[in-house]
Protein backbone atom coordinates (compact mmCIF):
# COMPACT_ATOMS: atom_id res chain seq x y z
CA UNK A 1 0.00 0.00 0.00
CA UNK A 2 1.04 3.42 -0.91
CA UNK A 3 1.43 6.65 1.25
CA UNK A 4 -0.84 9.08 -0.87
CA UNK A 5 0.99 11.92 1.31
CA UNK A 6 4.67 10.75 0.51
CA UNK A 7 4.13 9.58 -3.19
CA UNK A 8 2.43 13.31 -3.65
CA UNK A 9 4.61 15.45 -2.28
CA UNK A 10 7.42 13.26 -4.14
CA UNK A 11 5.85 13.60 -7.23
CA UNK A 12 5.25 17.16 -7.00
CA UNK A 13 8.95 17.97 -5.81
CA UNK A 14 10.14 15.78 -8.60
CA UNK A 15 8.12 17.62 -11.08
CA UNK A 16 9.28 21.36 -9.82
CA UNK A 17 13.19 19.79 -10.39
CA UNK A 18 11.78 18.78 -13.89
CA UNK A 19 10.90 21.82 -14.51
CA UNK A 20 14.04 23.72 -13.21
CA UNK A 21 16.72 21.50 -15.43
CA UNK A 22 14.13 22.35 -18.81
CA UNK A 23 15.04 25.69 -17.59
CA UNK A 24 18.45 25.63 -17.10
CA UNK A 25 18.96 23.35 -20.09
CA UNK A 26 17.02 25.79 -22.20
CA UNK A 27 19.43 28.57 -21.01
CA UNK A 28 22.26 26.84 -22.38
CA UNK A 29 21.80 25.25 -25.05
CA UNK A 30 20.82 27.28 -28.87
CA UNK A 31 17.23 28.78 -28.94
CA UNK A 32 16.30 25.79 -31.79
CA UNK A 33 16.79 22.95 -28.96
CA UNK A 34 14.94 25.09 -26.29
CA UNK A 35 12.01 23.98 -24.26
CA UNK A 36 10.39 26.98 -24.29
CA UNK A 37 7.52 26.13 -26.66
CA UNK A 38 6.74 22.73 -25.11
CA UNK A 39 7.10 24.46 -21.48
CA UNK A 40 4.36 27.25 -23.10
CA UNK A 41 1.82 24.47 -24.47
CA UNK A 42 1.65 22.66 -21.34
CA UNK A 43 1.78 25.20 -18.28
CA UNK A 44 -0.88 27.63 -19.14
CA UNK A 45 0.14 31.60 -19.04
CA UNK A 46 3.54 30.27 -18.76
CA UNK A 47 6.07 33.08 -20.24
CA UNK A 48 9.44 32.50 -21.06
CA UNK A 49 12.28 33.51 -19.17
CA UNK A 50 10.11 36.43 -17.05
CA UNK A 51 10.36 35.66 -13.05
CA UNK A 52 6.54 35.34 -12.96
CA UNK A 53 6.61 33.34 -15.70
CA UNK A 54 9.51 30.93 -14.06
CA UNK A 55 7.21 31.10 -10.45
CA UNK A 56 4.44 30.10 -11.91
CA UNK A 57 5.31 27.51 -13.91
CA UNK A 58 7.50 26.13 -10.70
CA UNK A 59 4.35 26.27 -9.18
CA UNK A 60 2.24 24.65 -11.66
CA UNK A 61 4.87 21.97 -12.65
CA UNK A 62 4.79 20.87 -8.71
CA UNK A 63 0.98 21.07 -8.85
CA UNK A 64 0.75 18.96 -11.75
CA UNK A 65 3.00 16.23 -9.91
CA UNK A 66 0.96 16.49 -6.67
CA UNK A 67 -2.20 15.80 -8.87
CA UNK A 68 -0.49 12.48 -10.92
CA UNK A 69 0.03 11.41 -6.98
CA UNK A 70 -3.46 11.98 -5.42
CA UNK A 71 -4.92 9.80 -8.43
CA UNK A 72 -2.32 7.42 -9.15
CA UNK A 73 -2.03 5.98 -5.53
CA UNK A 74 -6.04 5.57 -4.58
CA UNK A 75 -5.69 3.48 -8.03
CA UNK A 76 -2.71 1.53 -7.20
CA UNK A 77 -4.12 0.67 -3.44
CA UNK A 78 -7.61 -0.50 -4.98
CA UNK A 79 -5.67 -2.63 -7.62
CA UNK A 80 -3.50 -4.19 -4.93
CA UNK A 81 -6.38 -4.67 -2.32
CA UNK A 82 -8.41 -6.74 -5.50
CA UNK A 83 -5.60 -8.79 -6.70
CA UNK A 84 -3.54 -9.24 -3.23
CA UNK A 85 -6.53 -10.91 -2.50
CA UNK A 86 -7.54 -12.94 -5.34
CA UNK A 87 -3.38 -13.95 -5.43
CA UNK A 88 -3.12 -15.34 -1.81
CA UNK A 89 -5.86 -18.62 -2.35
Amino acid sequence: MLNIKIVSWSLGIFAAISFVLCVIYGLIVPPSLHMAPFLEMVLPAFKWLTFWGFCLGLIESFLYGVYAGLVFVPIYNLLVRRFAKSSAL
